[in-house]
């Protein structure tokens, strides 16, 4: 199959299991989504979700959340791990939003991935779901399946970005990426996956080498086993 039919027909599954896929991360502006997505970085959506409305009641603007302290933002967001330095970014940021920006949130990548804590992947998100700007967002979750299924080589997620771009219509990419995050969640855990019964790794698959070689090793484990069993009735 070429790689681009390969792509439509994902896209075709992806369309009919998530046609209007929402946000997974609460939110009412650009400032509580860049807010957000920065506390998700290696925690759960829902963890950020049950965290964030204890935040925001204390501050939901750059204003506001400068009048905290980051020791006082620490507190609040503990649940979602790395808290020193997400405190640090949060109250920092909202001190160039309002310096800088005049209390907006910029709609450009080079503005946002100015600010603390604001790498590439985030300023992605908040472009795209906050300003409808073009932008594909790739997590190790996107990186890890398009690797999967074969539409990059997974040497980087810089790599898998532009493969990605390349292969989907610039118009469906921000419904593309919330489309491939919930189906990793549902679908294709990155361990213990059937891939037999996957509606796309079952038709889809390239595994990697590694997963190749895993996978050798365990048939010949299997081979192996049935030779001992049947060498021991015998």
């Amino acid at each position: 199959m070429k790689l681009q039919d390969k792509a439509k027909k994902i896209q075709g599954i992806l369309d009919r299991l998530y046609p209007a896929p929402p946000v997974p991360l609460d939110h009412s502006d650009p400032y509580t989504l860049l807010i957000a997505v920065l506390l998700s970085a290696q925690c759960t959506d829902v963890r950020v979700n049950q965290t964030t409305p204890l935040l925001f009641a204390r501050a939901k603007t750059p204003a506001a959340m400068v009048e905290l302290t980051p020791e006082q933002i620490r507190e609040i967001i503990k649940p979602c791990g790395l808290s020193p330095a997400k405190s640090k970014a949060i109250h920092g940021l909202s001190r160039i939003l309002l310096d800088l920006h005049g209390g907006q949130v910029p709609r450009t990548f080079e503005a946002l991935e100015a600010l603390p804590g604001v790498g590439h992947k985030t300023a992605s998100v908040v472009l795209s779901h906050a300003f409808d700007v073009a932008a594909f967002p790739v997590d190790t979750h996107i990186h890890r399946l398009a690797q999967r299924w074969g539409l990059s080589n997974g040497s980087s997620v810089e790599r898998t970005e532009r493969d990605l771009k390349t292969l989907f219509p610039e118009r469906d990419w921000k419904r593309l990426h919330l489309q491939i995050i919930y189906f990793g969640r549902e679908h294709c855990p990155a361990l213990r996956h059937d891939f037999s019964k996957c509606p796309i790794c079952s038709w889809a698959e390239a595994r990697s080498s590694a997963e190749q070689a895993r996978a050798a090793t365990a048939r010949t484990r299997a081979k192996t086993g049935t030779k001992t069993r049947a060498k021991s009735r015998a």
